[in-house]
């Protein structure tokens, strides 16, 4: 009730201030102002139903519902610039007394707000509905082995898979990741937002992802949402390897070279703890019994937030997600209000911190200006 309650005075909110712009043009102001009620109806129906959706007509109401939301969020922010704008445009105007035509400016950007706003939905949808693209990116490693120079990881992260992510969406990242050829294969958390029970033959796509040394997983905040005991389980007899404050070792050999060895830790969620007590994110913990000769250490863990520890505890790359990068303007502008990091490449001392903007999308089916991918990093050697 708070939500449908907050959903209708918002939506309220942006047809005072736009309809009047269409005056003069009664069936399309008729028909936005449908439209505005359509969603204000449909947006918390939909977020209701997320998690809870079943059989074709349940998916069809978060279907509309997150369309909606997307739009609404566009539609919102865009009527706040404009009345902002035309409020400093005004007292500007009051000062200097030149007499600019604010009524014709009122009427013109109440008009390209919705239309703007759904030309932003359509494009941010179309992204968030295509397949990931690959993203490629070379980590330089102080002191890196020579066997382990051009060593590939493809990195997943915040799939999402769901009521509107199904198991088609995510058979063709696999292809896509399949085709990278990668040394291994990293799922850095936020795979799901659902129950096993649900969503298991919507994620059995991941038992054919192919790399030398396999396929490591670590949990999100999401997969805590959504039964995580459950999920490492049927990950693992997916033939994922699932990393909970542990790690592996893998030997790596390459002809001409010395045998060397990476050291793969993964961590829980930063915020596990609050789960499950014993589920605390520990990355110095992690690496507890790793050889010492094994001086290369990666680090999976699913929000950046971790990287302060991890820095501490030795690692040299550390991947992340959980960002979405904003996912769609002007939220990306927000992350760092919770995150040391939104997006890419970047350097803690002697850490380096890859932050995948996400192989899905999570809530609307839209991206705009922060597009989804799947990252196939090299670790290469440092230059002197």
């Amino acid at each position: 009730m708070p939500l449908s309650l907050m959903s209708l005075l918002l939506h309220g909110l942006i047809g005072w201030r736009l309809l009047p712009a269409w005056q003069g043009l009664p069936l399309i102001q008729g028909m936005l102002a449908l439209g505005l009620l359509a969603s204000a109806l449909l947006l918390p129906q939909g977020m209701g139903r997320r998690r809870r959706a079943g059989g074709s007509s349940g998916i069809a109401w978060v279907w509309a519902g997150l369309i909606c939301l997307g739009l609404f969020s566009s539609l919102l922010v865009l009527t706040l610039l404009r009345d902002m704008a035309l409020l400093l445009v005004g007292a500007a105007d009051a000062v200097l007394g030149a007499g600019w035509p604010l009524a014709a400016w009122s009427g013109t950007s109440g008009r390209v707000v919705p239309l703007l706003a759904l030309v932003v939905t359509l494009w941010g949808f179309i992204n968030a509905r295509r397949t990931a693209r690959i993203v490629r990116v070379d980590v330089p490693i102080a002191g890196l082995p020579p066997a382990l120079h051009g060593f590939t990881i493809a990195q997943l992260s915040d799939v999402h898979v769901g009521p509107t992510i199904r198991g088609p969406y995510l058979q063709a990242i696999v292809a896509r990741v399949n085709s990278i050829e990668a040394d291994m294969v990293a799922v850095t958390g936020d795979l799901v937002d659902g129950s096993v029970q649900d969503l298991a033959p919507h994620v059995a796509p991941l038992a054919g992802l192919r790399s030398r040394h396999g396929t490591f997983f670590v949990t999100g905040n999401h997969e805590y949402y959504s039964g995580a005991a459950a999920w490492v389980a049927e990950l693992r007899r997916l033939g994922l390897q699932v990393l909970q404050n542990e790690h592996v070792v893998l030997d790596v050999a390459r002809e001409g070279q010395a045998d060397a060895q990476l050291v793969v830790a993964g961590v829980t969620d930063f915020g596990a703890h609050h789960f499950d007590a014993q589920q605390r994110s520990d990355p110095a913990g992690a690496l507890r019994g790793a050889p010492p000769a094994a001086t290369t250490r990666l680090l999976l863990a699913h929000q950046p937030r971790s990287a302060e520890a991890a820095q501490q505890a030795g690692y040299q790359l550390q991947l992340s997600g959980h960002t979405h990068g904003g996912q769609f303007w002007p939220w990306n502008f927000f992350v760092p209000l919770q995150q040391p990091f939104t997006a890419g490449l970047h350097r803690l001392k002697q850490l380096w911190v890859y932050t995948s903007r996400g192989t899905g999308y999570w809530g609307p089916p839209k991206r705009f200006g922060a597009p989804s991918e799947i990252t196939r990093l090299r670790l290469v050697v440092a230059p002197p």
